[in-house]
């Protein structure tokens, strides 16, 4: 079947799940998750992946290992096209609603280095200037791991100051569980919406790529 909306049960589990993040109460909701959040979010990644690529479904369980918070599942489901490693497009569902993302959530050490390079570089932070101002006049938010002061060596008159002091850099859209998230026009916004970060996501992809330092 094709992808037809998120129906109410899905926000009805997460406002279940953020009171009662149990096992239990895993258990018992598994086919609340499984059919109204699970299900229609493969139909919709499927639909998209014609146009942006497959996407990878996170699992729902969290990784507790070295967290203080040991609740043991994700309070949201996320999809996400992995265009470079850990640059892409992304897409969640939670309680609060549908969340669409394009860029770059963390980056390695290289990564930033390299990011900071191309940001400081005229030919390469000037287009991203434009970009980011394109975004922002079109009312999506800018987000991303970033500095409360400026890179070492950097200058304070820096043009593109608030740029480099990003770690890392993804624009986002956030919208409440309006009617419209249980129809399939669902789809149309995400297209619609990664087609905006379309531009950030080719400069990432262009200028930061994949991090090439070995795994740990």
């Amino acid at each position: 079947m094709g992808f037809s909306g998120f129906p109410d049960e899905a926000f009805v589990f997460y406002e279940g799940l953020e009171a009662d993040n149990s096992k239990t109460y895993f258990a018992r909701h598994k086919h609340l998750y499984e059919d109204a959040v699970r299900a229609p979010m493969l139909a919709l990644t499927e639909e998209l992946a014609g146009e942006f690529g497959q996407a990878q479904l996170f699992r729902p369980y969290r990784d507790v290992r070295f967290a203080k918070d040991k609740s043991p599942y994700k309070t949201h489901q996320g999809a996400f096209i992995d265009l470079m490693p850990g640059i892409g497009f992304y897409v969640e569902i939670s309680a609060a609603g549908l969340f669409m993302a394009g860029g770059v959530y963390t980056q390695a050490a290289d990564q930033v280095a390299r990011y900071r390079e191309a940001v400081d570089e005229d030919l390469s932070g000037k287009p991203l200037e434009t970009i980011v101002a394109t975004l922002r006049a079109a009312g999506y938010e800018l987000g991303g791991d970033r500095l409360k002061t400026r890179p070492r060596g950097t200058p304070d008159d820096h043009p593109r100051l608030d740029l480099l002091r990003h770690r890392s850099l993804y624009a986002g859209s956030r919208h409440e569980p309006e009617p419209w998230v249980h129809t399939p026009e669902v789809a149309e916004r995400v297209r619609d919406t990664w087609r905006d970060f379309g531009p950030l996501v080719e400069w990432l992809c262009a200028h930061v790529r994949g991090s090439e330092l070995p795994r740990r």
